[in-house]
């Protein structure tokens, strides 16, 4: 495991995954397990199963800590952030317990799974993609997650290589067109802002032209976003804000895609962010399978 990737792992509070195992356990099985009595506590061993070739590993952590609530171990085959494959299937862990404690962490723990890792693989490929560009910035993700989940999804833009963006409103400052429309003007909301956030968090504006862009650099804005602006746009806006106020970042967000996503490599660009790394993101294909126990019934 690499020194990166460990350090990824490494920024989840061990109470904080205890805390998301439980509520997920407690989702699912909020009261009786019916079905936990046909299965009884044989102890039993299961074989966690990758049938998407070429998925980045994501999410061990959530899926170790849900198995560990219910007195379960995971053996570990291969270790967060590897490329599993690629072959159709192949063996990624096996857990070992009580047979029905096994069934009851099995849907939370594979949830987690399969989302980070379908998330991490897509931010593994867009980074590989601005890498082999050239583009010296960072690709982006989004506030645009699921709920309940964000820190899951946050983590697994991480452990794909990606900038998680902001994690919520607490952190930094992003204003809107709605913020900009109900202050009055772009240097209002700036200033107005800047009185309670003070040194310790950047402001950045969402702006819809050059203009306001500008407007925006010269309140005091840290990141100007040129927001759902053409790719040949943006490297017009973006080479004319940089000449203007050298030290200002620029993000690009709204209408990029995984497949347009190089028309908006720039060299004026600081930062891409993208909604589709949580929005519409195919999960990985993760099964779990007990294995069958063959007894000889005596007469």
């Amino acid at each position: 495991m690499s020194g990166e990737k460990t350090l990824v792992a490494h920024s989840i509070p061990p109470h904080t995954l205890t805390r998301l195992a439980r509520e997920w356990l407690a989702e699912d099985t909020p009261n009786f397990d019916p079905a936990g009595v046909c299965v009884g506590s044989e102890e039993l061993e299961a074989k966690l199963l990758c049938k998407t070739p070429h998925t980045v590993l994501a999410g061990s952590p959530f899926f170790t800590a849900v198995f560990a609530e219910v007195g379960c171990t995971v053996n570990w085959i291969y270790q967060e952030g590897a490329v599993i494959g690629p072959d159709a299937v192949t063996l990624t862990a096996v857990v070992r317990g009580p047979a029905r404690c096994l069934l009851l962490g099995e849907r939370p723990a594979l949830n987690c799974l399969s989302r980070a890792s379908g998330i991490a693989t897509r931010c593994s490929q867009l980074k590989l993609m601005a890498k082999s560009a050239g583009w010296h910035g960072e690709v982006a993700g989004t506030r645009k997650t699921t709920p309940g989940f964000r820190l899951v999804e946050k983590y697994a833009m991480l452990v794909g290589g990606t900038s998680m963006h902001r994690q919520d409103l607490s952190g930094m400052v992003m204003l809107k067109d709605n913020h900009v429309w109900a202050s009055g003007s772009i240097t209002e909301a700036v200033k107005v802002t800047r009185s309670v956030c003070g040194f310790s968090r950047k402001i950045e504006v969402e702006c819809c032209s050059t203009a306001e862009g500008r407007e925006a650099a010269a309140a005091g804005a840290d990141i100007v976003m040129l927001d759902n602006f053409q790719p040949q746009e943006v490297h017009v806006a973006a080479r004319e804000l940089k000449n203007e106020f050298p030290a200002l970042q620029i993000e690009v967000s709204g209408g990029v895609t995984p497949e347009n996503l190089a028309l908006y490599f720039s060299s004026h660009v600081d930062i891409i962010s993208l909604g589709c790394i949580t929005q519409g993101c195919p999960v990985a294909d993760f099964s779990l399978k007990v294995q069958k126990q063959y007894m000889q019934i005596s007469d």
